[in-house]
């Protein structure tokens, strides 16, 4: 099994994409992959696997004597494309023209580990805050660049990614893990508490709550306007064929109050 792992990480093959092949859950696939003995999996993911290795079961070729040439790799890329459901079929659901298939394939392995979470009974809650979460830092992602800073730190700590790889502004994304990691430390080693944090945290509070009540009051200030350009202009509502004119006058209406 050590030497299954081994040729698995050699063809560049992941968990998730193998699990999409056998038809099983990842963590299925952590599973059998825990295991001391190929023949303790079931005989029909078994197979499946072989048939991707261009295994015959009972042949000459075995796991350990798989020699990986660039030939070999890309057969069972190909094997391994046939096998997995194709990315297209997630048209029905998603737009993918103009992605080119390396963006194609992240989008079926995201859509694919999701699934997988928010169909975990166990932490099925759980899973769906932190999803929900995801969703709330992709949202917000252009405006806060810190996000992609924590994602990449978190890429790193897990082993996914090179540490000394930048991919964003390097010496903000630097000075941020070097603080993030600081903080994680303290956390991590005990030398934070609810107590000593309590006042930090209640500015933490504060400030956000002061920011969408900065928010709540523009968006009431612009939906007044709003209402007072629709009546200046004898309109009920925005549409199509009057927008521009409603927002030209939206302009005009703030321009007076500066």
């Amino acid at each position: 099994m050590k030497r299954l792992n081994e040729l698995l990480q050699e063809l560049g093959i992941s968990k998730v994409r193998l699990a999409k092949y056998l038809g099983v859950s990842r963590q299925m696939v952590y599973n059998y992959l825990e295991l001391d003995d190929l023949n303790k999996w079931p005989k029909e993911k078994k197979l499946l696997l072989f048939k991707l290795l261009d295994i015959d079961d009972g042949g000459e070729t075995t796991i350990s004597n798989i020699k990986v040439t660039t030939d070999y790799l890309m057969n069972v890329e190909n094997r391994l494309n046939q096998g997995v459901k194709n990315t297209s079929d997630l048209d029905s659901y998603f737009d993918l023209k103009g992605l080119n298939k390396e963006d194609q394939t992240l989008i079926a392995d995201i859509t694919y580990l999701l699934k997988e979470k928010l169909l975990d009974e166990t932490k099925r809650d759980e899973n769906h805050y932190a999803i929900l979460y995801l969703y709330h830092m992709l949202q917000s992602i252009d405006n806060v660049p810190e996000i992609k800073y924590i994602f990449g730190y978190m890429s790193k700590t897990t082993g996914f990614t090179n540490p000394e790889e930048y991919r964003f502004h390097e010496d903000k994304q630097f000075i941020f893990e070097g603080i993030l990691y600081s903080a994680l430390t303290l956390y991590n080693n005990g030398g934070a508490s609810r107590s000593k944090l309590a006042e930090s945290h209640r500015r933490f509070v504060q400030e956000i709550e002061q920011k969408n009540e900065e928010k709540l009051s523009r968006t009431q200030q612009l939906n007044t306007i709003k209402i007072q350009a629709l009546k200046e202009l004898n309109y009920t509502e925005i549409n199509e064929s009057n927008a521009a004119e409603v927002f030209e006058k939206i302009a005009e209406i703030q321009s007076r109050k500066v």
